[in-house]
């Protein structure tokens, strides 16, 4: 591939704008990383983007998809392998990456996280009220003591949720970036566990209110390593309730998004589940009536 993108003389920006005017979408990102060898295209969109791209770069049909070779091993060797840091899952990695050196993560790499289960509730006011969240945490080697959370107000300026403990943990240091909007905190576990001991750790983010701050009217986790068993849960008050609400998944490597309608009934519930997902970031966004757009 890097031999034919420089035979074409094309710059990948020129190749991502050929590839867009196809109606395919692919990341500047991705082609760099396919191009390199770091990363290679496995979903059937990227296969199909693959096949565009021979084109687009002038060479024959089916050339560079021979070339890819077996797919890649699964289990958890390739689980481990996908790995990727906190900070490559948001745009702008630095702030992220300098509210996470002011607190200890550094066992956090060695906990598998086998199931998450968060639940988000959202006001009458439109505002967030609550997330609490679940874990079940697996050690992969003795010693491994915390975990890491990092929260994102998505609108700077809001006031900072209070952290709260439920269960089988405490909370540690915390570090807020005011500016950035982001929040991190260290989740101690109860003791430290020896290699394939697990723990359930349960605590919550409580904003302060009412009124509530309003976010982006959306809820996202960012998962650095595959997770088995994923369920966002959405309770809206009944005397508001979201026009229309839909998830995302978005793929930090090749960049693809996907899209699926997410039903809410008349109590306001709402979830979501995904199974074997990441690394990647899971989202559910709801538009209010008025909000809408028309078209």
């Amino acid at each position: 591939m890097r031999t034919a993108i420089q035979a074409s003389g094309l710059s990948l920006d020129r190749i991502q704008y050929r590839l867009r005017a196809r109606g395919v979408s692919v990341s500047v990102t991705a082609l760099s990383y396919w191009q390199s060898g770091r990363r290679r295209p496995e979903r059937a969109e990227s296969l199909a983007a693959l096949g565009h791209l021979e084109s687009v770069l002038g060479v024959a049909p089916g050339s560079l998809i021979a070339l890819l070779g077996p797919p890649r091993p699964r289990g958890r060797v390739q689980r481990e392998s996908s790995r990727l840091p906190i900070e490559a899952l948001w745009h702008e990695r630095e702030p992220v990456s300098k509210l996470l050196k002011r607190i200890d993560f550094a066992t956090e790499t060695a906990l598998t996280k086998l199931s998450q289960h968060d639940r988000m509730d959202v006001a009458v006011d439109r505002g967030e009220k609550r997330i609490a969240v679940r874990q079940v945490l697996r050690a992969e080697r003795d010693g491994v003591d915390r975990t890491v959370m990092v929260y994102d107000l998505e609108r700077i300026g809001r006031p900072f949720p209070e952290i709260t403990a439920l269960q089988s943990c405490r909370i540690g240091r915390i570090a807020r970036d005011e500016a950035a909007g982001l929040i991190a905190a260290e989740i101690l576990l109860e003791a430290p566990l020896a290699r394939g001991e697990t723990s359930i750790v349960e605590y919550a983010l409580n904003h302060p209110g009412p009124p509530f701050s309003r976010g982006d009217d959306s809820y996202c986790r960012k998962f650095t390593t595959p997770v088995r068993e994923f369920v966002l849960e959405l309770r809206f008050d009944p005397r508001a309730l979201p026009a229309y609400c839909e998830l995302y998944t978005v793929d930090p490597e090749e960049q693809t998004t996907t899209r699926r309608k997410v039903e809410v009934n008349a109590a306001g519930e709402a979830h979501a589940v995904a199974l074997d997902f990441g690394p990647g970031t899971f989202c559910v966004r709801w538009d209010w009536p008025r909000d809408r757009p028309t078209t």
